[in-house]
């Protein structure tokens, strides 16, 4: 029998952990990962363009599923590259085992060729990293490493030198449990006082966000309990918003007005479950109830009267019997008018307008939501796909919703569609990429071909950084730096081998997307959208009208008066 190495034991540990695939770029010091993953059958290689891509995909099938993925680069530069990806991953909470290579041992120390200091670059975007020394040490590091990802829900990092991953392994301890499941409640004394708050209280708003996956049930069971609107974070959509008869819709800067006033028309804000991170949306004078099942995150965001640690499905369990039905819904009938007004608003800003161009991102989101399948997988890049994905996606509680809503980088749309879709064969997969945010990472298109992934890619193209652009123009900066000089993006995905489509009208986007998503293969749609498109938030500040009105003073007198025309032309004339 063949000496087993510790890179065969690396190999056999992850799969026995239920590790599928490992995503990464090869190197010579990942030789030793990469020829074990080689010569057996449990886990696939995952061959990406890069390694942030890489890192990316595997935190997208980690939000899916909930199990560890796994991430991989080789030394010095290679894992360099995977940092943005699991900063992501870490800030999402989504369980991310990083292998990252590292230079021969006898040469740590010495600035050796591609060194660098592992544990020193992945210390804030982890929770665990360390690295092999000794083949006898790499066991029970390497079970530290996956319990510490699964139990705390981020990223670990456990670096080896790539002669480490050749020689010999010495057998160690491994960790058969299963992934632990704990149920935390608030206790007995605290159940009693949340339940006396809510009896009390008159007008109450919920807040809900991704902590409350899994207790949707009981979130509707509360609201109607309490005759209170929910309004729901950004990452808790996919989780709160179908079969609501209680949604409001979201706040913050992507959100609508709807959701902003339920807030601020309450007597009392009940938090479940959400880390939402912009103070200016919360009431200065209600009373704050959050629950939450990490601690640390009580009051981190806005002054909070009554903190609770608590899973939401378990504590709402234990909470509702001690609840009195309440009969006054003015509140919350008030809450659904607005939401009724303000949906009606958005939706009329989603048309084809009437066939001119340049198409509106609205309708091309519509029709996506109209055509795609009910378990459809979506993500969406930072900026204005974000902001179209947030309002005009549904969700029924099959479809998820993927994105970097919390560490906000550009590029992440097509890496995590890539994850979504091996890992999720026969689901459809939609990528909502912008034309800065695709170009950012276009390498990763060749990806799609080399791996036979059928993501479908509705590309919003503007020709400019359009989120970046809202930003200025909010500040009262005239735009500077954002221009794309583009290429024809349906031509580039041809030449990847895949089916590239250009929508220039409004009556080509339903044919054109109805026969990508009918594609046996990958496909690209470039639309060509409106670059002066505004997504208005909820409520204008004084300083964002001022600004505003800063921006134009500013674009005519630098000869730019044209924009304000286009503004006015694709915003109020429709």
């Amino acid at each position: 029998m063949p000496t087993k190495t510790v890179a065969d034991l690396l190999v056999e540990t992850l799969g026995a952990a239920g590790v599928e695939r490992i995503y990464g770029v090869s190197g010579d010091s990942l030789n030793g990962i990469t020829d074990s993953i080689r010569a057996q059958k449990q886990i696939e290689w995952i061959h990406m363009r890069h390694e942030e891509a890489a890192a990316f995909a595997a935190g997208a099938e980690a939000h899916l599923t909930g199990h560890l993925t796994v991430c991989a680069g080789s030394c010095g530069p290679g894992n360099l590259h995977l940092i943005n990806g699991l900063y992501d991953c870490h800030r999402s909470r989504v369980p991310v085992l990083a292998i990252a290579a590292q230079i021969p041992s006898s040469e740590i120390g010495s600035s050796y060729f591609q060194e660098t200091d592992p544990q020193h670059v992945f210390a804030q975007c982890s929770h665990y990293c360390e690295t092999v020394s000794h083949p006898e040490q790499m066991p029970r590091v390497l079970d530290i490493a996956i319990q510490t990802a699964i139990s705390r829900k981020g990223v670990a990092v456990v670096a080896i030198p790539g002669d480490i991953a050749l020689r010999d392994a010495v057998e160690g301890r491994r960790l058969h449990f299963p992934p632990p499941r704990p149920t935390i409640c608030p206790s007995e004394d605290e159940l009693t006082t949340l339940a006396s708050l809510l009896n009390g209280a008159g007008r109450i708003t919920i807040l809900g966000g991704a902590g409350s996956a899994g207790a949707h049930s009981e979130l509707i069971a509360l609201a109607a309990t309490l005759k209170a609107p929910i309004v729901h974070a950004l990452r808790g959509k996919e989780f709160i918003e179908y079969r609501n008869p209680y949604d409001v819709g979201m706040t913050g800067l992507l959100g609508f007005s709807s959701g902003y006033h339920a807030m601020m028309a309450c007597d009392l804000l009940l938090m479940i479950g959400t880390d939402f991170p912009y103070q200016q949306f919360f009431p200065k004078d209600a009373t704050i109830v959050q629950i939450d099942v990490r601690g640390e995150q009580l009051g981190r965001r806005t002054k909070v009267d009554y903190g609770f640690v608590g899973n939401a499905k378990a504590t709402l369990q234990a909470l509702l019997p001690r609840l009195n039905q309440q009969s006054d819904e003015k509140h919350l009938q008030a809450a659904l008018a607005h939401y009724r007004t303000a949906r009606s608003g958005l939706d009329d800003l989603a048309t084809n307008g009437d066939g001119q161009k340049p198409i509106h991102p609205q309708y091309v989101v519509r029709v996506l939501d109209e055509l795609a399948s009910e378990d459809a997988l979506f993500s969406c890049d930072v900026g204005t796909p974000t902001i179209w994905a947030a309002r005009y996606l549904s969700m029924n509680g099959k479809r998820r919703l993927l994105g970097s809503f919390n560490h906000g980088s550009m590029a992440n749309a097509l890496p995590q569609a890539i994850g979504a879709q091996v890992s999720h064969p026969g689901r459809q997969v939609i990528s909502l990429s912008g034309d800065g945010g695709l170009a950012m990472m276009l390498g990763d298109l060749l990806s799609l071909r080399q791996l036979n992934a059928p993501v479908k890619i509705i590309l919003f193209r503007n020709d400019a950084l359009g989120f970046v652009e809202l930003e200025m123009k909010a500040a009262g900066i005239v735009d500077f730096g954002t221009h794309l000089k583009n290429p024809n993006f349906a031509e580039l995905a041809k030449a990847a081998g895949l089916l590239g489509l250009t929508a220039e009208t409004p009556d080509q986007v339903r044919p054109m997307i109805a026969q990508a998503l009918a594609h046996d293969g990958p496909a690209l749609v470039e639309v060509l959208v409106s670059r002066q498109e505004l997504s208005m938030p909820p409520t204008i500040t004084f300083e964002q009208a001022k600004g505003f009105g800063l921006f134009a003073l500013k674009a005519v007198l630098s000869g730019r008066g044209d924009e304000i025309v286009d503004l006015a032309k694709v915003n109020l004339f429709r």
